[in-house]
């Protein structure tokens, strides 16, 4: 006679023993959106390209792609047309320089700063105003860099010659200035994903806070670092207001900052709220110069991804 089992119970392995829950209609949704999501960008970067490919092709037959990119004269609405679109190039990449030299030293020394040295009390105070800065209307910039910036540097300026009252000196330290935050705050999250085992072996072997700091957390955090200047350097290349307004809209081909100069965005911009007519040739170099300012931000993020594959750190 077998024993009675004490505590046991008996359960049936039936066919309908493991039942299906219910319908998680709820996450099926979500991904739903995130899918839609993740698709908005894919179709609007198809959506540039199929809209900047014909016009741009168009242009291109009756203008050549070398005189296009080697011209040193662009007048695209004067009789006769020059296109030469170096005087743009020159402008969109003196402007980016001037924003580089003034956002990287000071947005990764905020890093630098709010990451390795404040306290999380002024952490929660000073990284709230900096972002801040991100906010702003870039038409405010751009008329204090025009009103606040530029007299500025013409009554401190050495000498007789200062800056004119349309230059891309003020344009690109104003465009600095707003592009600060963005830098900042990505490598300051870059630095705080570092992990916190790698700065105390650092400090075990009795190195300082600066030296932990810019030869341990700033080489393991390369990657994202390099991922927000380049962040930075696609919103300096792509912003019209801060230019239009105070580097003024004469092309020209000039290695002087303090001169006026005109950027492919502003050019962009004052184009395509005149008069011209649809389809004509003037109307046409809209889009070539957006398709040639697309095609230079893809190279850049292509460049920059190959970066940060190669400095990536991964922890566990």
């Amino acid at each position: 006679m077998s024993s009675p089992s004490l505590g046991r119970r008996t359960v049936s392995g039936g066919p309908g023993f493991l039942k299906r829950s219910q319908p998680r209609y709820g996450e099926k949704a979500i991904k739903v959106l995130l899918v839609a999501a993740s698709l908005v960008s894919v179709l609007t970067t198809v959506g540039i390209v199929v809209a900047l490919i014909p016009p741009a092709a168009e242009f291109f037959g009756e203008v050549g792609f070398v005189e296009f990119i080697t011209g040193t004269d662009w007048s695209p609405l004067f009789t006769p047309p020059h296109f030469g679109v170096l005087p743009l190039v020159a402008g969109t990449l003196m402007v980016t320089l001037i924003a580089l030299l003034v956002a990287v030293p000071l947005g990764l020394g905020a890093a630098v700063y709010l990451s390795e040295y404040a306290n999380p009390r002024v952490r929660k105070i000073f990284k709230p105003m900096l972002e801040v800065l991100a906010g702003i209307p870039t038409v405010v910039y751009g008329f204090f860099a025009l009103k606040a910036i530029t007299p500025l540097l013409q009554d401190i300026w050495p000498g007789d010659e200062g800056p004119q009252v349309f230059n891309a000196l003020a344009a690109g330290f104003v465009m600095g200035i707003m592009i600060i935050p963005t830098i900042a705050s990505l490598a300051e999250d870059s630095m705080n994903a570092v992990p916190r085992s790698l700065r105390d072996g650092a400090f075990a072997l009795g190195s300082s806070r600066m030296q932990v700091s810019t030869r341990v957390v700033f080489p393991a955090a390369l990657s994202g670092i390099v991922a927000a200047v380049v962040l930075g350097i696609s919103r300096a290349l792509g912003e019209t207001m801060i230019v239009a307004i105070a580097a003024g809209g004469r092309p020209n081909l000039s290695f002087d900052p303090l001169e006026g100069m005109q950027t492919m965005t502003a050019f962009i911009a004052a184009a395509g709220i005149g008069d011209l007519p649809t389809g004509s040739t003037g109307y046409q170099t809209i889009f070539a110069v957006g398709a040639l300012l697309f095609v230079m931000t893809l190279v850049m993020n292509l460049v920059s991804i190959r970066l940060v594959r190669k400095y990536r750190e991964v922890y566990e």
